[in-house]
């Protein structure tokens, strides 16, 4: 039988507000951080945390030679190309949680602070073939409400090969250098990766690679760090 990897928690009410239009970020400053097991973490700068970061992921979709596989992870009939997903799973000082992702259409957070989201995404890339990847949004204005995001991916169609992906994450600030993390250490049985973790330490943002390759579904991701959600099915 095949894993069900379309989960998502049960919707919390929550105001609605529009989500907040991006404008686009002065050019980087020259320079960029690879985060790696030895040099894991990093702080953003307070200028950093001014404006709003973004969370890029790009990766091969259709690798060189790949033949079309039968199946994907859903048991229906798949071609050669790799969908990953961009997801994030939030926990707020108010004591919100859940998670933003294509699954269920839950673009954005749900929280009780009122106004604009903290984290959303601008949509779904199902080809990979968008240069510009999917993209996470995370409002750095917003810091003394968040206590953690945890970025993370998963195949959700296509052929389960990481390694042929190769995927990357990159860390946009609104000011100071990017921030990189690649997807490596590959686990061929595993269809989530969580990538990094955003914590608040005493209003200071720090963002820690994680890289880690995770059996099972969004509930499973939960577990391992210990969110505590109820999860139910979810479809895009």
């Amino acid at each position: 039988m095949p894993i069900d990897y379309t989960k998502r928690p049960a919707a919390q009410p929550a105001p609605e507000a529009p989500t907040p239009t991006v404008t686009p970020a002065p050019a980087p400053a020259p320079g960029k951080v690879t985060l790696t097991t030895s040099a894991p973490t990093v702080s953003l700068t307070k200028n950093a945390t001014a404006g709003v970061l973004r969370v890029n992921l790009n990766w091969t979709a259709r690798p060189a030679g790949a033949a079309p596989a039968r199946t994907g992870f859903f048991g229906r009939p798949a071609t050669a190309a790799i969908d990953l997903d961009l997801a994030a799973l939030f926990e707020y000082t108010d004591g919100s949680k859940g998670v933003v992702q294509a699954l269920g259409n839950a673009f954005r957070d749900q929280h009780g602070f009122g106004g604009s989201p903290i984290v959303w995404l601008d949509g779904d890339d199902r080809s990979g073939t968008n240069t510009a990847g999917e993209n996470l949004f995370v409002d750095l204005s917003r810091v003394a409400n968040i206590r953690r995001i945890l970025v993370f991916a998963f195949i959700y169609e296509g052929v389960p090969n990481w390694a042929a992906a190769d995927a990357v994450v990159t860390l946009y600030p609104a000011d100071g250098s990017q921030v990189e993390v690649r997807l490596d250490d590959h686990d061929p049985r595993s269809a989530m990766c969580a990538i990094a973790m955003l914590e608040n330490n005493g209003g200071q943002l720090s963002v820690r690679r994680e890289v880690r390759y995770i059996r099972g579904s969004q509930f499973d991701v939960d577990q391992a760090y210990g969110w505590g959600m109820r999860w139910s099915a979810g479809r895009k």
